[in-house]
């Protein structure tokens, strides 16, 4: 029989409920004709796959197969699931046409979830026709399709009533999970998982290349990819690697630009900046700055000599000391205690996640961003695996939403600390316009950190950029919401009284800065127009 510690674990992937418990089954069943070896084998019966004429049995070790054992059987069964449709575009829409989404095979056992929802508050304009965003999510291993969507700037809120600040008032909104075995992503083997960011905006390329070419309004619509946290490096390199496809004549779409939220585009620089920025805040005091300053100045040297997994390692003990020695700041936004902002207030989850796979017993900043619970006490993990999935109706019945997302982090964790200025200043040099925002609370990707790489650009106007006057930023009441700087084709937003997730801090602000970096034809946005002096 199977072993029961195995089933708990992997129950989401492996089994339909009425064949748990085999052993008190009294339907009798064939016997494989299978050749014993020292373990026990035993035929479990699978009936709910998508495909009935495929294999009838799955064969799982009921000796010591363990945890190991378990997940290569989920992933099989998620081979299984994916073979059933093999060659097939799975996708679905609302009956008014609103909101398509689905599945695109990326590459061999890779499959790439994605949901694109059509604004009703379009305006026709030829000479500013309107914009699509791409949403990118951070971690690596963060649901844009569940964070993006559903706690920052998607049409619903996670008590799935709608939210007034939607970035659906100027623009359409695309979401993706990616890299591919985030959310509702997955992949049929673990050896389908992307190392590095070059290989994750490979996928999202070929995404973009099914979804546009086939779709004349995306051909028509200027695509602005925008980006939150690790996500700004999976921005960059999609960038390049769309602006190659396109120039090459393999994808039909016109980039518009790159918008890159608090996001993780140097960790040399944000590392460096913790110490410094927490210290400043009364959050550390001078033993502490001097500790952290020292342990970012290894990671630092490390990072030098391309040791990107052993920086990786170091950032986590980084975070346990800086979380030891501030009685537990949170990382996104200083002025709070761990977990008390509002994309990870009130957790109730119980998943263990990639950071703290890596991490050991320090559950900290991205540990929590996999799993982020909802606002309200709403919890993430049961929405997206409870009425979210039984809605989509495409998402294989045994997969669980996020359940691959440990393996995505793990993957990728020597890439993880590796910079991308140089693909920014690529960016530049090619004429498109690249805009950073960043919240002056957060403390993972703090601003201090932000301008330190931005003053590493080798673009040609970089001292004309920098010698530009800010202008102050209004929106609704409360005085000053921020400041913009822009020459050419970069702009900097700093967003006061905001840390990691600016749409939820100031969704005022924030939405008619989408406005402003898509420069959609949207004529008032939440009734304030943004004002400049």
């Amino acid at each position: 029989m199977l072993q029961k510690a195995v089933l708990a674990k992997e129950e989401s992937f492996l089994l339909p409920a009425r064949n748990r418990g085999n052993a008190k089954s009294k339907r009798k069943r064939r016997k494989p004709n299978l050749r014993r070896s020292s373990s026990s084998l035993t035929a479990v019966p699978f009936t709910q796959i998508h495909n009935p004429s495929l294999a009838r049995c799955i064969l799982f070790c009921s000796g010591k197969c363990g945890e190991s054992m378990a997940k290569l059987w989920a992933l099989l069964l998620l081979a299984v699931l994916a073979s059933s449709t093999a060659g097939r575009v799975i996708s679905r829409t609302t009956k008014d046409g609103s909101e398509v989404w689905g599945y695109e095979k990326v590459r061999p056992k890779a499959h790439m979830f994605w949901w694109l929802y059509k604004s009703p508050y379009r305006v026709e304009d030829p000479s500013k026709p309107w914009p699509t965003i791409l949403w990118l999510q951070g971690g690596p291993g963060a649901s844009g399709v569940a964070i993006g969507n559903f706690q920052e700037v998607g049409p619903l809120d996670t008590n799935l009533k709608p939210r007034n600040s939607t970035w659906l008032a100027v623009a359409d909104l695309l979401f993706v999970d990616s890299p591919v075995g985030t959310g509702y992503s997955f992949v049929e083997e673990d050896g389908a998982l992307v190392k590095t960011d070059v290989e994750a905006a490979a996928d999202l390329t070929v995404l973009l290349q099914n979804l546009c070419n086939r779709d004349e309004k995306l051909q028509r619509s200027p695509l602005y990819i925008v980006a939150e946290s690790y996500g700004g490096k999976f921005a960059v390199t999609l960038g390049l690697s769309a602006l190659k496809a396109i120039e090459a004549g393999k994808l039909k779409a016109k980039l518009g630009g790159i918008a890159l939220g608090d996001s993780w585009i140097s960790p040399e620089d944000f590392v460096l900046s913790w110490g410094p920025l927490l210290g400043s805040v009364s959050r550390l005091d001078t033993n502490g700055v001097k500790l952290v300053n020292k342990l970012a100045e290894g990671i630092k040297q490390q990072i030098s000599e391309e040791k990107f997994l052993e920086a990786t390692d170091a950032w986590g003990r980084l975070e346990g000391v800086v979380s030891d020695n501030s009685n537990n700041v949170d990382f996104y936004n200083f002025m709070l205690d761990s977990g008390m902002d509002p994309v990870s207030m009130m957790s109730t989850t119980t998943t263990t996640t990639a950071a703290e796979l890596l991490l050991g017993k320090t559950r900290r900043s991205y540990a929590r961003y996999l799993s982020s619970p909802g606002e309200d006490g709403v919890d993430i993990d049961t929405l997206m695996n409870g009425v979210i999935k039984k809605k989509l109706g495409i998402i294989p019945e045994k997969l669980q939403w996020g359940g691959q997302s440990g393996s995505v982090f793990n993957s990728m964790a020597g890439d993880f600390m590796n910079p991308r200025i140089n693909e920014v200043d690529e960016l530049l040099a090619k004429g498109v316009n690249v805009t950073i925002y960043n919240g002056q609370l957060d403390v993972i990707c703090a601003t201090k950190g932000t301008e330190a790489w931005v003053q590493k650009l080798k673009w040609k106007e970089l001292s004309n950029f920098t010698a530009t006057r800010r202008s102050a930023l209004y929106c609704g009441e409360g005085g000053t919401k921020g400041f913009l700087k822009s020459y050419k084709n970069l702009h900097f937003y700093w967003i006061l009284g905001a840390g990691h997730f600016i749409p939820v801090d100031q969704p005022c602000v924030a939405l008619n800065m989408a406005r402003e970096i898509t420069q959609s034809p949207a004529s008032t946005v939440v009734g304030v127009p943004i004002r400049r002096l």
